[in-house]
């Protein structure tokens, strides 16, 4: 129903008779119907009974009580026309108690700041208009209220999460506290940060290893199980990024580099199987792989947002422990970044209208890339950026699979790069000093890793990897 309003108030003054046409006038412009006496009733009408009718009729979806000083008095002592308005508005609004035809418009107000409402509205909510800032700041407001459309909508109630429903309860996750107590130590400056930096690690690292498969699980449910066991890790993943962009950002600290090559181990160790089992499928640990690959993009990113340059060239040129159920040749007991990497085939994703997905651990971390700070685009920089650098490294590999959600446009990381002082930057990282080696390192491990042959990249057929990561234009500008 279109909107229809009929506009109460107390004639104190011609000034003030303007200023309410001005408004109704307003309310005209911005499609409500407005009834006003000044404009509505005319020499020979019963003055009465057009009040009454515009405060009773059902076609009239809300009645605007302008209060002031004025009205509030004559309505209280029920004098003149406002006395006999009121005495008809009052009695609607006692009899429906729970409606809102009636709205309060404050246009004056007390010396202490309170409202003047006459008694039957003290009750009721109002739009404040007592000032001409105070009406331009909430005229929104009563607009959107008039055609029922408010700024804030309560949404549907959803489905009981998973876990809710799950027979099998999850202990609840202390990291999140241990986080609070990291962040207020390094706000405050607290001595001992590494203890409450040691502590959120750890609670970190019980709560995804809790979710480590350690018995043979239903196969026939895999998929399902894979999901939901990486959906409860979102929250750690979050978590540790947000040490990332709280820690990384403050000055270079040796201890928190450390802690983040640690914790890096720790990941590593978290993808792999558990010590005591001796039987077991590879898919088993398809979950925790998945968390340990999408926050290691994520770690990237947050390092790339801070510009934390020589903690990124550290992270991406180590070399790491391989946990100690991996470590089966003494010659062989370190690995590259590469082993972040990871895929699955198991998770149960199906387009919508059929077909399959390029990389369904890609849809999967697209859809759960739910950070404002760092959206997916972030996360696809990140992904080439440790492609590079895999490039760049001898018996190194990387298969980027966020890409297959690049589009046209260039990544801002690499496209300042075309300047000197930015290229910098990116030197730092790679610790290669002038763009020509880069360019001549990258073509020679792309050639490796043999990307020419890669397919079915959404790129322009004008895009490559090459153009993508600004190969040619770096450094080309003083």
């Amino acid at each position: 129903m279109k909107p229809k309003a009929f506009i109460s108030y107390s004639w104190s003054s011609e000034s003030y008779r303007e200023m309410i046409r001005n408004w109704a006038d307003r309310l005209l412009a911005d499609g409500i119907e407005i009834v006003l006496d000044q404009y509505d009733l005319k020499e020979g009408q019963d003055k009465y009974a057009f009040m009454e009718k515009m405060v009773t009729d059902s076609s009239f979806t809300h009645v605007l009580v302008i209060c002031d000083k004025a009205y509030a008095e004559k309505a209280d002592s029920r004098k003149a026309g406002v006395g006999t308005e009121s005495q008809i508005i009052s009695q609607e609004v006692y009899n429906k108690v729970d409606q809102s035809k009636f709205i309060p418009i404050w246009s004056e107000l007390s010396e202490a700041g309170e409202p003047y409402l006459p008694t039957f509205m003290k009750s009721r909510i109002g739009i404040n208009f007592s000032t001409p800032e105070l009406v331009n700041e909430n005229w929104e407001q009563l607009i959107r209220l008039l055609f029922g459309k408010p700024l804030y909508q309560k949404p549907v109630v959803g489905n009981a999460p998973a876990y809710i429903l799950e027979e099998q309860v999850m202990p609840s996750n202390p990291a999140v506290a241990k986080f609070a107590s990291l962040k207020q130590a390094l706000i405050q400056g607290k001595k001992g940060v590494a203890i409450y930096r040691d502590d959120f690690i750890s609670a970190c690292f019980k709560y995804a290893d809790s979710l480590r498969i350690r018995t043979p699980p239903d196969l026939d449910n895999l998929g399902e199980q894979i999901l939901k066991d990486y959906g409860k890790l979102i929250q750690i993943r979050d978590l540790i990024t947000d040490w990332i962009l709280l820690e990384a950002s403050s000055t270079e600290n040796s201890q928190f580099e450390d802690q983040l090559s640690a914790t890096l181990e720790k990941l590593i160790e978290l993808r792999s199987r558990p010590a005591e089992l001796n039987s077991w499928n590879e898919v088993w640990f398809d979950a925790l792989r998945l968390f340990v690959y999408e926050t290691f993009l994520y770690i990237v990113a947050a390092l790339l947002k801070v510009s934390a340059f020589k903690t990124l060239h550290e992270i991406l040129t180590s070399n790491y422990l391989k946990p100690e159920s991996e470590r089966h040749n003494p010659d062989n007991r370190f690995i590259g970044i590469e082993v972040f990497w990871a895929s699955s085939e198991a998770i149960a994703l199906t387009p919508p209208n059929g077909g399959r997905y390029l990389s369904p651990t890609a849809e999967l971390m697209k859809r759960q890339a739910t950070r404002a700070d760092l959206p997916f685009n972030s996360v696809i920089e990140a992904e080439l950026m440790i492609c590079l650098i895999c490039a760049l490294k001898e018996r190194s590999w990387w298969f980027p699979q966020t890409l297959f959600y690049a589009r046209y446009e260039a990544f801002p990381f690499f496209v300042r790069a075309t300047q000197q002082k930015h290229f910098k930057k990116l030197s730092q990282i790679t610790g290669i000093e002038t763009a020509d080696e880069l360019r001549n390192r990258a073509k020679q491990g792309f050639e490796r890793m043999r990307i020419d042959q890669w397919r079915d990249f959404s790129f322009h057929a004008s895009v490559s990897f090459w153009s993508a990561l600004n190969m040619d234009k770096l450094d080309t500008i003083r």
